[in-house]
C-alpha cells in the first residue's frame, strides 16, 4: 500500500510529552488545528491542554493506549482529523499504523508502510543496503532464531560481538558478547527483552567495532522523488547503547567524509523508495570508514541540533511533504552554520545504576537562553508508565566551545526540584577532558564507569547549613522556633548530621557543626522557590521546594548547581531498615515483575538476582542485598509492585566470628 499524500487541515499527534508539544507548536504557527491524545493518567498533562481537541483513549499502560492502533482511528474520526503525526517512540515506527491511516483516509506524516516495514527488520535492512552499495558491518541476519544457529554464526563473527533486536531500538534488545562462554545467557537476556519491548524476540549479529563513533545522517526525501541530506549528527556519548548528549556537526567528520557519508545516506532512501524524514545511523571507525547501522524512518529525539545548525524546521518540512509539496531546499542550498549539543534530561539516578525515578515535579524552571524541549509542567507526577525523558536542552553557538559552555551553564541553572535526575551527571560528563577535545566513542562512558561508578557528591557545608535554616530558622516555608539558638537535626543521603542555629538577627543567623562554620542571611524569598541568600558574604540564588514522604517532610534544595533532598531523622530509620543487614529486598520503583527467580528456602548470594522489575519500558535487575537463605517471597511475576514494596525476605548467614589469639603455625 502506497503514502496517501495530500492537503490536510486537522493534525492528530499520535504520541505525548515533549515531542507533542514540538510537533503541535509547528503545525499551530502553520494554520492546522491540532488533536492530542492521551492516557488516564495523562488527563492534565501539557499536550492536552495544548491541543485544539483532547481525547482520552485508554488506561495509563501504553499496551491499552498509546499503542493501541484502533484507539488512534477513533481518536481521529470522533475528532475530523484528517493526518497523523506520530512523534518518536511508541507507533512511529509502526507499518500498520501507516497501512491503517492510508485504509482510513488519514494523511500519514511518515514513510510510505514499505520502507517502514523493511527499516524496522534490521536484518532485511542490512540486506537491502548491501545490494544497493551502502557498507555495512559484517554480521549474521539470517532467519534461523534457534542458539546453535546464533552459536555457530557468532563463531564465525568472532568475539567481540553485538546481539542486537531486529526490530525496536533504543538500545533495548541489546548486548555486548565479549567471548563465547557468556553468549548463551546474553542471548536470552536480549531475547527477552526484545519480546517485552518490541513483541519480537529475533536477533542479529554484527562485529562490534571497537573505539568507533557513532554519526548519523539526516536525510529528506519527496513524493517527486528529490532526496537531500542536512547534514550529521554526532551520537557517540552513549550509556548501554541509550544517546545521552548529541551535536551536530561531528567533531571527527570533514567536509570531505561529509560529502561521502551523505551520499551513502541519500542512496540508502533512494533504494528504499524513501518520502519524508528519515535517520540513516552508520559507524565511524578510527580509519575513516563507515558503516550502515540502521535506518530510523521517523523524526529522531535529536532532531532540534540539525534545526539549529541549518535553520530549518523539520516539522514544517515533514507537514509540506505529507501534503504533496516539494522539498523546500536543493543539497546545495543546505548550509551549515556554527555547532549545536543536546543534552537529555532524564528523571534517573545516575548514583545508583541510572534507575529510573518518579516522583511530583515540586518546582520546574528551564535556564533561558537555550533551546528547551519539554514535556513536564510544575505539579506534574512522573509515573513508571512512560520513557524518563524529561526535557532537552540545546545550546547553539558559532563553535563547538561556545555551544559548549553554554550547555554546561543553562544545565547549572536549570532548576528541577522533586523528582531524581542526571542533570549534575550530564554537566560532569559534558566537562570531562575526552568530551572537551571531541575524542568520545561509543565505548568511553561505559569504559568510564567500569573503571570508576559516578559517586553522588556529598552536599557541602554551605547547602547543609543552609537547609539547616530553611528548616529551622524563619524561611518561607518552614516553621521558626522562636529561641535565640537551636539545634537542626537533618539527613541527607543516610548521612544524619545536627547543626547549632544561631540567630544574629534581621534574618541574619551563624550556623555551626564541628569546626565548621557558615554565615547565613536570607535577603529575599519567593512564593516561586527563589531564595536570594548570602553566604559567608557572598550573594547568591538557591532554590528549594518543600515535599512530603511517608515519615515527615523534605526539603529538596539546589545551590551552586548542585541538589540535595534533605529529610527528618525518619527517614534515615526506614532506609536503615532497607539495608543489606536486614535482608529485606525491596522494589526500586514501580513496575511490573517480569520474573522471580527464586522461592521460599533458596540459598542465595549477596549480589544475585532475584527479579525482574520491568519500568519506563527498561528491564532492571533486582538483586539480593545479603548472603542467606530466602525467608519469605511475598509478590509472583506478573505483579504490578509499587516502590518500596517488600517482593523477597532473606534470613541473612551468620557473620564469621573473629579468632583471637597468634596464628596457629
Amino acid at each position: 500500500m502506497s503514502l496517501l499524500v495530500r492537503p490536510f487541515s486537522k493534525l492528530l499527534v499520535a504520541n505525548r510529552g515533549e515531542i507533542a508539544l514540538r510537533v503541535m507548536r509547528t503545525a499551530a504557527d502553520l494554520g492546522y488545528r491540532t488533536v492530542a491524545v492521551h492516557s488516564e493518567a495523562d488527563a492534565g498533562a501539557l499536550h492536552v491542554r495544548a491541543a485544539d481537541l483532547a481525547v482520552c483513549i485508554g488506561p495509563p499502560a501504553p499496551a491499552e493506549s498509546y499503542l493501541d492502533i484502533e484507539a488512534l482511528m477513533e481518536a481521529a474520526r470522533r475528532t475530523g482529523a484528517d493526518a497523523l503525526h506520530p512523534g518518536y517512540g511508541f507507533l512511529a515506527e509502526n507499518a500498520d499504523l501507516a497501512r491503517r491511516c492510508a485504509e482510513e483516509g488519514l494523511v500519514f506524516v511518515g514513510p510510505p508502510p514499505e520502507a517502514i516495514a523493511l527499516m524496522g527488520d534490521k536484518a532485511a535492512s542490512k540486506r537491502r543496503m548491501a545490494q544497493a552499495g551502502v557498507p555495512v558491518i559484517p554480521g549474521y541476519q539470517g532467519g534461523a532464531q534457534d542458539t546453535a544457529t546464533l552459536a555457530r554464526e557468532a563463531a564465525a563473527v568472532g568475539f567481540p560481538l553485538l546481539v542486537k533486536a531486529v526490530a525496536g531500538g533504543g538500545g533495548r534488545g541489546m548486548r555486548v558478547v565479549r567471548e563465547a562462554a557468556e553468549l548463551s545467557g546474553l542471548l536470552e537476556s536480549a531475547r527477552s527483552e526484545a519480546r517485552g519491548a518490541f513483541g519480537n524476540g529475533d536477533l542479529l549479529l554484527e562485529r562490534l567495532l571497537e573505539q568507533a563513533r557513532h554519526v548519523e545522517i539526516q536525510v529528506f526525501a519527496d513524493s517527486q522523488g528529490s532526496v537531500v541530506h542536512l547534514g550529521e549528527r554526532e551520537c557517540s556519548a552513549q550509556r548501554r547503547h541509550q544517546k545521552i548528549i548529541e551535536e551536530s556537526p561531528s567533531p571527527a567528520v570533514d567536509p570531505e567524509l561529509r560529502g561521502r557519508m551523505g551520499r551513502a545516506a541519500v542512496e540508502a532512501a533512494r533504494a528504499i523508495g524513501y518520502v519524508g524524514a528519515g535517520t540513516v545511523e552508520l559507524m565511524l571507525g578510527p580509519d575513516r570508514e563507515f558503516y550502515f547501522l540502521e535506518m530510523n524512518t521517523r523524526l529522531q529525539v535529536e532532531h532540534p541540533v540539525t534545526e539549529l545548525c541549518t535553520g530549518e524546521d523539520l516539522v514544517a518540512w515533514q507537514l509540506a511533504v505529507a501534503a504533496g509539496a516539494p522539498l523546500p531546499l536543493t543539497q546545495e542550498e543546505i548550509v551549515l552554520r556554527g555547532h549545536a549539543i543536546e543534552a537529555r534530561l532524564y528523571a534517573e539516578d545516575p548514583f545508583a545504576g541510572f534507575l529510573p525515578r518518579t516522583g511530583r515535579v515540586l518546582r520546574w524552571r528551564p535556564a533561558p537562553g537555550v533551546r528547551v524541549d519539554s514535556g513536564i509542567a510544575q505539579g506534574q507526577e512522573v509515573t513508571s508508565h512512560y520513557d524518563p525523558l524529561l526535557a532537552k536542552l540545546v545550546a547553539h553557538g558559532p563553535d563547538r566551545e561556545v555551544a559548549r559552555r553554554r550547555l554546561i551553564r543553562a544545565l547549572e541553572d536549570t532548576v528541577l526540584l522533586g523528582v531524581g535526575s542526571n542533570r549534575r551527571f550530564l554537566v560532569d560528563l559534558l566537562s570531562d577532558d575526552l568530551f572537551v577535545q571531541g575524542e568520545v566513542t561509543t565505548s568511553t562512558i561505559d569504559a568510564r564507569f567500569a573503571e570508576r561508578p559516578p559517586r553522588a557528591p556529598a552536599p557541602s557545608p554551605r547547602l547543609w547549613a543552609l537547609a539547616a535554616v530553611l528548616r529551622g530558622g524563619d524561611g518561607p516555608a518552614w516553621r521558626s522556633t522562636g529561641e535565640r539558638g537551636w539545634p537542626v537535626t537533618l539527613v541527607s543521603a543516610d548521612d544524619l548530621q545536627i547543626w547549632q542555629v544561631a540567630s544574629r538577627g534581621g534574618r541574619r543567623y551563624r550556623v555551626s557543626r564541628e569546626g565548621e562554620e557558615v554565615e547565613v542571611a536570607l535577603l529575599e524569598t519567593g512564593a516561586d522557590g527563589r531564595v536570594r541568600c548570602e553566604l559567608d558574604g557572598v550573594q547568591q540564588t538557591a532554590w528549594f521546594a518543600v515535599g512530603s514522604a511517608d515519615d515527615g517532610e523534605q526539603v529538596h534544595l539546589q545551590l551552586e548547581g548542585q541538589d540535595a533532598l534533605f529529610c527528618e531523622p525518619p527517614v534515615l530509620r526506614e532506609r536503615t531498615r532497607q539495608g543489606g543487614v536486614s535482608g529485606q529486598v525491596l522494589a526500586p520503583i514501580p513496575g511490573k515483575l517480569l520474573a522471580l527467580d527464586v522461592a521460599e528456602g533458596d540459598t542465595v548470594a549477596r549480589g544475585q538476582r532475584l527479579a525482574v522489575l520491568e519500568a519506563m519500558k527498561m528491564e532492571h535487575r533486582v538483586e539480593a542485598t545479603v548472603n542467606g537463605t530466602v525467608k519469605r517471597v511475598l509478590v509472583a511475576a506478573g505483579d504490578q509492585v509499587t516502590a518500596r514494596q517488600l517482593l523477597v525476605e532473606i534470613e541473612p548467614e551468620p557473620e564469621p566470628e573473629e579468632q583471637g589469639g597468634d596464628d596457629v603455625q
